[in-house]
């Protein structure tokens, strides 16, 4: 009975955690295209590189690349925010609530030595 009821636990517990993730991780696999063109006004496109960012984390060594390469990867960095050693892209809307967020990439001497993704 005890094994019954261990079993059931597991079972609720995973469904529960299935529920709470849904729509919070995405396999939207990153197109350098897509993010680089993609108008972050459009309705269709709010979270469109967040929904990216899961895939170009794991598929892509984003660490060690130089600038030229993540120029050519993800496009120009926004201007307004970005410096000669960082290199900050606005993601859009995180699906969370009203968050947005930002992709940081750290340089030193013009190789990506640090990446952190800010939602807020």
């Amino acid at each position: 009975m005890k094994k019954i009821n261990l079993i059931v636990i597991l079972i609720l517990a995973i469904f529960i955690c299935v529920l709470g993730l849904r729509g919070k991780v995405s396999g939207e696999k990153f197109d350098s295209t897509k993010w680089k063109t993609a108008n972050l006004n459009l309705e269709e496109n709010w979270s469109l590189r967040w929904d990216m960012m899961n895939s170009l984390r794991n598929d892509y060594k984003l660490i060690g690349m130089s600038k030229n390469q993540i120029i050519n990867l993800l496009g120009k960095p926004d201007d307004i925010f970005s410096t000669n050693n960082d290199f900050i892209y606005y993601l859009g809307y995180s699906k969370t609530g009203i968050n947005t967020g930002s992709l940081t990439l750290k340089f030193e001497n013009g190789i990506v030595k640090e990446i952190e993704v800010w939602q807020g």
